[in-house]
């Protein structure tokens, strides 16, 4: 792999007790990690991450316009930002479940681009990445509403993929493209001690 010219960081940070407070859902026992930071409400132009970020998150229903070229461009960006950050040999070890996005996969705006993200992070051996948790609702994005949903709201609407349990995993990854509240970690968590499923 050639060494990204990308602006965006190429090694990730550990959210640590002085950033914990940041994103109020999460404990001391939550090993959370995060590659560049996204300022909210500042528009492209406030940051390399900003512009990345809002291409990723274009929707859909920009597919056939000139728009869908920077959001395929910030998908093989950040994949290769991941892969380059875990390395061959984590890649091998781990199983990486996508948080579910905010809309169900019935809905026109359904953006799969967490998924397609994972996908591309190496082409020669498919990493292990399993669509576990579904929501069948679509809700308000989360940067796009002033109204966040608690991680209790967010577990009501989320279901378990039973098919895709097995084989079990040797260690998981739980993805996703923002970090703000903790809020989708935490209704992971919650599905976890409810006994939903038993390797999370």
């Amino acid at each position: 792999m050639t060494k990204s010219s990308s602006t965006f960081p190429q090694r990730f940070t550990k959210i640590d007790d002085l950033t914990r407070p940041d994103h109020w859902y999460l404990t001391q026992d939550d090993e959370c990690y995060f590659l560049g930071e996204y300022t909210a409400r500042k528009g492209y132009s406030f940051s390399a991450t900003n512009q990345l970020i809002l291409n990723f998150k274009k929707r859909p229903d920009l597919q056939e316009t000139g728009q869908w070229y920077w959001k395929e461009k910030a998908v093989d960006e950040i994949a290769r930002a991941f892969r380059g950050a875990i390395k061959d040999q984590g890649l091998d070890m781990l199983t990486f479940i996508p948080i579910p996005p905010s809309k169900a996969r019935t809905d026109p705006l359904y953006d799969n681009r967490l998924r397609w993200m994972l996908d591309s992070v190496r082409a020669s051996k498919p990493v292990d990445v399993r669509e576990l948790i579904e929501q069948d609702q679509s809700t308000a994005a989360a940067h796009e509403s002033d109204t966040r949903p608690t991680p209790e709201e967010l577990v009501a609407l989320y279901r378990i993929n039973q098919r895709l349990i097995a084989p079990t995993p040797q260690l998981i990854a739980v993805v996703d493209d923002l970090l703000t509240t903790g809020c989708h970690f935490r209704a992971k968590a919650y599905i976890s001690a409810s006994g939903w499923i038993n390797i999370l």
